[in-house]
C-alpha cells in the first residue's frame, strides 16, 4: 500500500509553533485525484526504533502535534503527521476555506496512500505504528482494514460514532438526507460556526482539554498562522461522516494489536461505539482516563505522560 515514489517538494512547516524536535520537516504530495496535500515529520536523536503514523482529527494540522512528536522522540519513534485535505495548508475544498468538507469520507483515504508512500520515500523507519484521534481514528480503521502495513495501532478518542443528543438525531439523519436535493449539502452545519472552536470558546466549559496550557497552545498556533484554521462542517461532512461510522461498525476489526484511550469526559465522539468496538477487538485494550475529556494527548502533564508512555510500551513490543 505504499504506493508509487513521490518527489520530495519542501513545504512549510512553522517549527515555532509546533515546538517539535529538531530538525522537522514538511513536504508536499500529491493525491491520487490531484489534490496537494502537506505533510510533517520528525525524527528522534540516534536510530530510531520505528515511526509513528499519526492521523489528526477535523480541524487539525501538523504543527498542533509537534509535542506529540517530542514525546515519542523522546521514547525513540520518528513521527510522520498530515493536514488532511480539506484542512491546514492542503487543498481545501471549498471557496470558502473556513467550512470544513469533503465529498465522500472514503477521499481520506487517497491522502493516506500518498502518505504511506511519503513515508516510504523518506525510509522513515520502519516497523510503522499508527496513532489514530477522532475523525482520524475513522479514517485510520478503514485504512488497516484495507491493509496499511503497520505492527500495531494505538487510538485517542476515536471517531466510530458522532456525539449527537438523542432528540437532534433524527433531525440530523433527516438533514443530510434532503440537503443534496435542496443544494445545502455545502452550507455550515446548523449550531456550528466559520470560525474554529478553539477562536471562539473560552477555557472555562470548551469540551477538548482540562490543561490551560495546551488550550492557550492551540489557541497561540492558530493566532500566529490563521491560514491553518478550520471551522464547522458542512452538513455534506456530517452525512458522509455518520455514513462512514455506520459502515465501520458493521466490519470486523483488524488482527492487530490495539490500544484505545478514551477520556470519562468525552463529549464530541459517542463513547458507546468505542466501547462496543474494542468489544470487538480481539486482545485489543480499552484504557478509560479519569477526568480526562477528547484530546488526552494534549491533557495535564500527568495524562499526557500516561499516554504517550503506554502507547510507547506497545509500540515496543511489536518492533522488534
Amino acid at each position: 500500500m505504499d504506493g508509487t515514489p513521490v518527489d520530495l517538494q519542501p513545504a512549510p512547516l512553522f517549527a515555532e509553533i509546533a515546538r517539535g524536535p529538531a530538525g522537522g520537516a514538511a513536504h508536499w504530495v500529491h493525491t491520487s485525484d490531484g489534490l496537494r496535500i502537506r505533510a510533517g515529520h520528525w525524527r528522534p536523536d540516534g536510530e530510531a526504533k520505528g515511526t509513528v503514523l499519526l492521523f489528526p482529527g477535523r480541524t487539525e494540522y501538523v504543527e498542533k502535534y509537534g509535542l506529540a512528536a517530542a514525546e515519542f522522540a523522546a521514547r525513540g519513534y520518528a513521527t510522520l503527521t498530515v493536514d488532511w485535505r480539506g484542512q491546514g495548508l492542503s487543498g481545501r475544498m471549498l471557496a470558502e476555506r473556513r467550512l470544513g468538507h469533503v465529498g465522500h469520507f472514503t477521499d481520506f483515504q487517497k491522502d493516506v496512500q500518498a502518505l504511506a508512500a511519503l513515508a516510504a520515500q523518506l525510509e522513515l523507519p520502519r516497523p510503522w505504528h499508527l496513532v489514530g484521534h477522532s475523525m482520524g481514528g475513522a479514517i485510520g480503521l478503514r485504512a488497516l482494514i484495507e491493509g496499511l502495513e503497520v505492527n500495531s495501532c494505538c487510538f485517542t478518542g476515536p471517531m466510530w460514532g458522532i456525539q449527537i443528543p438523542p432528540l437532534l438525531r433524527p433531525l440530523a439523519s433527516l438533514l443530510g438526507s434532503i440537503a443534496p436535493y435542496l443544494r445545502l449539502d455545502k452550507r455550515l452545519l446548523p449550531t456550528t460556526a466559520l470560525d474554529q472552536y478553539v477562536q471562539i470558546t473560552p477555557f472555562e466549559g470548551n469540551t477538548l482539554t482540562t490543561d490551560p496550557e495546551m488550550y492557550r497552545l492551540m489557541h497561540a498556533q492558530l493566532a500566529a498562522q490563521p491560514d491553518l484554521a478550520l471551522g464547522g462542517p458542512t452538513i455534506q461532512w456530517l452525512r458522509v461522516s455518520l455514513q462512514e461510522c455506520a459502515e465501520l461498525a458493521a466490519m470486523p476489526s483488524p488482527a492487530l494489536p490495539c490500544i484505545t484511550f478514551l477520556g470519562t469526559e468525552e463529549q464530541i465522539v459517542n463513547p458507546e461505539a468505542v466501547h462496543d468496538r474494542m468489544n470487538r477487538w480481539p486482545g485489543g485494550e480499552l484504557e478509560l482516563i479519569k477526568g480526562a475529556q477528547h484530546e488526552v494527548m494534549m491533557e495535564t502533564p500527568e495524562i499526557r505522560t500516561r499516554v504517550f508512555s503506554r502507547m510507547c510500551r506497545l509500540f515496543d513490543q511489536y518492533s522488534r
